[in-house]
């Protein structure tokens, strides 16, 4: 610590030269020191204070506190160092950065000031398991009314398709104190399985490109271009919701009450459209209330809504196409000291009969929290889920994209629990595991398989 401190003051040296002549205030580092320069002009800015006002102590172990505190006076500097040196106090701040957080020194503050571009990411290796779930006819599921071929509720995965991949880069332009520019792009889910040349589903896209723009004391948020859409926001549980999403989305928000409202088309899973139709588009609302500790940490209840339509301004233009006309849904949020208690609901209309609009019902208990900027941070959840046949045609789901864990078949017809862990073993760095169990179908017989999912996820 005591290298990457003087690291930092080396990197400072230009920052805080405001006088030539600064007086030596330190009696314990003399004329000839090869740091005396440096020392009398970082203490000249104000950047080091030494001990007692009068040593320096340069030999002298000092605490993370006192490193962070170091780093908090660089920052105040920013504007007058050069990039390698911006550089290198942003890599000191993200390894102080929870000294800086208790010290009340928004790291966010050092973001905008660091440079005009950052770049983040995420990496994950996933190991997915489903058993073989019961056969599908029309006579075990009586939803399903144009079955060409009978199958399985899920069928049983192959061990040499089990693995995947992916693999995601965010670069955040600071354009000025109210505007983002983000743009991001991903190599989608890989099989370690596929070994042949890559196909256009595999190849690497964008799956961000937004701007972001901030008004009225920050209260007022406009974002528009490609962003991640989950439906009754993050809060929620989002079980149909857009990974990649084009459209335009203004919120207020304060720290009790926020509005969302938007406009835009899904651009993955079946939803972005096939040979039937061209995708689906959705108009939508949101209102959440949050109370407890305000909107950072405390409790929130919502409610949402979507209006669907394909393209044309029809609603459905195929068999198999997109079936709802709109949907709504209401979720509450209950946070007791390590303890989160999520419930939400969502109702589907369907656009052919009120008998096939399906509900779904989410209950979620968990106890901690795994922070990926806190080594051995944990937590674990129970969760239950009802939901009703008629997210499905007869091979997959309407959506193909959820905000939660689970596969396809255990998404569709099922009553499921599920049990997980998130632990964080290292810096950036968490283990996830998560299993179902007692699932069984709703309508008819055909239970799906269990499924097992596990994964190391690593952010940078």
């Amino acid at each position: 610590m005591k290298t990457k401190v003087l690291a930092a003051l080396a990197a400072t040296m230009a920052v805080g030269a405001t006088c030539a002549f600064a007086a030596n205030p330190f009696v314990d580092v003399p004329s000839d020191s090869w740091a005396y320069k440096s020392v009398v002009e970082l203490a000249d800015a104000g950047i080091i204070q030494g001990v007692d006002g009068q040593y320096f102590q340069g030999n002298r172990n000092i605490t993370r506190y006192e490193a962070a505190e170091m780093v908090a006076k660089a920052m105040a500097h920013m504007d007058k160092a050069s990039v390698e040196q911006r550089a290198l106090i942003n890599k000191l701040a993200d390894e102080y950065a929870d000294e800086l957080n208790n010290l009340g020194v928004r790291v966010s503050a050092l973001e905008n000031r660091v440079g005009n571009v950052k770049l983040t990411g995420d990496a994950r290796i996933r190991y997915r398991y489903q058993s073989e779930g019961d056969k599908v006819t029309k006579a075990n599921v009586p939803y399903i009314e144009n079955d060409k071929k009978t199958h399985v509720a899920n069928k049983k995965q192959d061990n040499d398709s089990s693995w995947d991949y992916r693999v995601r880069i965010r670069a955040n332009a600071q354009v000025n104190d109210r505007t983002n520019v983000v743009y991001g792009i991903t190599t989608g889910v890989r099989s370690f399985a596929d070994n042949g040349p890559a196909s256009a589903e595999n190849n690497v896209t964008t799956d961000r490109a937004y701007v972001d723009y901030n008004f009225g004391g920050n209260n007022w948020d406009l974002m528009v271009g490609r962003y991640e859409y989950i439906m009754g926001g993050p809060r929620a549980y989002g079980f149909f919701y857009g990974d990649t999403f084009d459209g335009a989305q203004l919120k207020y928000q304060n720290d009790k009450f926020a509005a969302t409202a938007g406009y835009g088309k899904f651009k993955e899973g079946l939803v972005a459209g096939d040979e039937d139709y061209d995708g689906v588009k959705t108009g939508y609302g949101e209102l959440e209330g949050f109370f407890g500790g305000g909107r950072a940490a405390g409790s929130a209840v919502g409610v949402y809504y979507n209006d669907y339509t394909v393209a044309g301004g029809s609603h459905r233009t195929a068999e198999d196409a997109f079936s709802f006309d709109d949907s709504w849904g209401a979720y509450g949020s209950l946070n007791l000291g390590k303890w989160n208690l999520l419930a939400n609901y969502e109702k589907y209309n369907s656009t052919d009969s009120k008998d096939n609009d399906p509900e779904v019902w989410i209950g979620k208990l968990t106890y901690g929290a795994a922070n990926f900027a806190t080594p051995k941070s944990w937590d674990a959840w129970v969760e239950y889920l009802n939901a009703d046949n008629g997210f499905a045609d007869t091979d997959t789901t309407f959506s193909g994209s959820t905000n939660g864990w689970r596969n396809d078949s255990l998404t569709n017809n099922v009553k499921s629990w599920g049990v997980g862990v998130d632990y964080t073993f290292a810096k950036n760095a968490q283990f996830q595991i998560m299993q179902s169990f007692a699932s069984s179908a709703k309508q008819g017989d055909a239970d799906p398989g269990e499924e097992t999912r596990a994964q190391f996820v690593f952010v940078f």
